[in-house]
């Protein structure tokens, strides 16, 4: 009796086992696409500051500027992004 209970602890011990193999790559993905979006969001505010500090006088410039940051800015907002203050 106490054989046929240890072949199905061996059993549970063997499937518990395949598991975190197959959960590992799913995590390690995960990681990867935080990191990416992480990045992304670092790149695309610092652009959005670079663009709130210039300055200029002339209104074809500031127009561009302005559609930038409008661009910039929808960017972030796919990505979940709010406001910092």
């Amino acid at each position: 009796m106490s054989r046929g209970w240890e072949s199905k602890s061996v059993e549970e011990q063997q499937a518990q086992a395949a598991v975190p193999q197959q959960e590992a790559p799913k995590s390690e993905e995960n990681q990867i696409e935080s990191a990416e979006r992480k990045r992304m969001l670092q790149s695309l505010e610092l652009q959005r500051e670079r663009i709130l500090s210039e300055r200029t006088s002339s209104p074809h410039r500031r127009s561009a500027l302005s559609n930038a940051l409008a661009d910039i800015e929808e960017k972030l907002a796919e990505l979940g992004w709010t406001i910092h203050m």
